[in-house]
């Protein structure tokens, strides 16, 4: 049965990690967002209290 003999599949299977660790990260790393997020200012907001009649 030549499909339990590991050899060339484990090799198949080392080298296609390989390629994937060494290409895929790169591409991903070098994604850059279409809108870059921007900071929000420091300063709370003025709020005013509610002073709505309950009764």
């Amino acid at each position: 049965m030549p499909q339990l003999n590991p050899t060339p599949w484990l090799a198949i299977l080392t080298f296609s990690w390989l390629i994937f660790l060494t290409i895929i990260p790169p591409k991903i790393m070098a994604h850059t967002f279409p809108n870059e997020p921007t900071l929000k200012s420091t300063e709370k907001p003025k709020t005013d209290p509610w002073n709505w009649p309950w009764h």
